[in-house]
């Protein structure tokens, strides 16, 4: 997939997968559940197994284009929330990245705690992602008016 001449869709693609396998590592393990979840993401993506085996073992360059707008950047956290969750154990090494990560993407430093925080008890709690998306959007939305 990930070919001399990437296409925009796939440099995105392919710089989640990155991030993916990165908070992966940020506990020092990469876990057989976090592997199983970025490939999962992956082949949803079009990426075959083993060219997300090849990302996540750092055998590919990882360089990539931010989401461009506000319903990409939240599957993207969505997903790294997600597989945080994945091995049944938040290490605060864990969270601290999908702060950071959420700040790269863009949502604003005053709201990414409540935002991974509301991702992580939808999931705990087994909301539908669809559902936890919308109450999350809102509240992104309404968070991102001028304040008076």
């Amino acid at each position: 997939m990930f070919g001399f001449f990437e296409n925009e869709q796939a440099k995105k693609i392919k710089g989640h997968l990155c991030n993916l396998a990165a908070l992966a590592k940020a506990d020092g393990n990469v876990d057989d559940r976090e592997l199983n979840f970025i490939i999962t993401v992956g082949k949803k993506n079009g990426v075959s197994a083993s060219e997300v085996r090849k990302l996540v073992a750092g055998n590919t360059n990882c360089l990539s284009d931010l989401p461009g707008n506000d319903s990409e950047r939240f599957d993207q956290i969505f997903d790294l929330v997600d597989m945080m969750l994945a091995d049944g154990i938040v290490d605060e090494t864990e969270m601290d990245f999908c702060v950071m990560m959420a700040e790269k993407l863009g949502f604003r430093q005053a709201i990414v705690g409540v935002l991974v925080r509301k991702i992580s008890q939808g999931v705990k709690d087994a909301v539908p992602r669809e559902r936890i998306k919308d109450e999350s959007l809102s509240f992104l939305n309404y968070n991102s008016l001028p304040q008076r």
